[in-house]
């Protein structure tokens, strides 16, 4: 039987979470405070629209899992409430927005016996799995240090409604880069220190940073910089992450982390990786690589297989982690 699944949300990231519910399962349901987004929805994939979550989850009581695609600060709240109704919960990136209620969100997923899952896309790009099964397997021996590029454009009319706020926005790293925060611990381990500088060139509406530089010591003893930016002239420039080790150097970029752009590996011939997909189009600007067919692919696995490999809200929290760590004002 095909799980049957609700999305709470319908914003721009949860028509890209319809699209591959229908290949998996059943959208049984879409939720959205304003009536127009949700009855829009619905009505584009044939399903019931709800204008509350309350009422949604008081009605549907056979779901499988609900997909969480509200501003970032409520992702705690909305969470919590579908899993104390008796549902798996994925929900989207960030987790949540302070350790604090992600460590509510998991305590939550214990006491009612339910998975809570993160979208941690990125990982699936092609030359990011690369980059992982190297690193998982030795091939590169000791990591010394890396680098990370992100260089993108968000204009003024990007932030509007929530986006732009401390409290339903979060940041810069919480909204546009914290698949690159995830793919740092996933890749490398966590983080022992963070030396940080921020600040906001071009956005005075939004009420934390545009640009940032941050120093980094890993636990392994690994160092390495990220250096970010929204001010990109007019469009993305690029995305990438280069690593630096005993018996190798890569470079994945492009971008949106989707490219190999340099590989020399000792003993390795640079492999010819599958083309990955495109970013996630919103218009005006464009987001990262849309991989949500792999998210919802593995999704489904993981609901039946305790084993299958998924991105875990425990790996969500670390990154949520990391991020608060850098904005703390001991690192600034």
């Amino acid at each position: 039987m095909k799980p049957s699944f609700a999305i709470i949300g319908c914003g721009r990231i949860a028509k890209r979470h319809a699209e591959q519910i229908i290949k998996h399962g059943i959208l049984a349901a879409v939720c959205d405070i304003i009536p127009e987004k949700a009855n829009q929805m619905a009505s584009l994939f044939n399903t019931k629209a709800y204008h509350s979550i309350e009422e949604l989850l008081a009605v549907e009581k056979k779901l499988d899992i609900v997909s969480i695609c509200t501003p970032n600060g409520l992702h705690a709240i909305h969470s919590i409430k579908a899993l104390e109704a008796g549902n798996n919960v994925l929900c989207e990136k960030p987790l949540c927005i302070t350790t604090a209620d992600g460590k509510k969100m998991i305590d939550a997923a214990l006491n009612y016996n339910k998975k809570l899952f993160v979208v941690k896309q990125n990982r699936y790009n092609p030359p990011v799995a690369y980059l992982k099964d190297l690193i998982d397997n030795n091939k590169l021996g000791k990591i010394y240090s890396f680098q990370i590029n992100c260089f993108w454009n968000r204009p003024n009319e990007y932030y509007n409604g929530w986006k732009g706020t401390k409290d339903l926005d979060g940041g810069t790293l919480f909204t546009q880069f914290s698949h690159f925060i995830d793919l740092l611990y996933w890749l490398l381990g966590d983080v022992a220190a963070v030396k940080t500088n921020t600040k906001n060139f071009a956005h005075a509406a939004i009420e934390f940073e545009d640009t940032g530089v941050v120093l980094f010591e890993m636990k392994t003893g690994a160092i390495g910089s990220l250096n970010y930016t929204v001010n990109s002239f007019n469009k993305n420039m690029e995305g990438s992450f280069t690593v630096f080790a005993e018996k190798g150097t890569i470079k994945i970029g492009g971008q949106y982390l989707n490219e190999l752009e340099y590989c020399n590996v000792e003993g390795i011939a640079t492999p010819e990786l599958p083309k990955g997909n495109p970013a996630n189009g919103y218009g005006f600007y464009q987001g990262s690589m849309s991989n949500h067919d792999k998210v919802y692919e593995n999704l489904v696995k993981a609901l039946k297989d305790d084993e299958h490999e998924f991105a875990s809200a425990e790996e969500g929290l670390k990154t949520v982690e990391i991020i608060e760590g850098i904005y703390a004002p001991s690192a600034t």
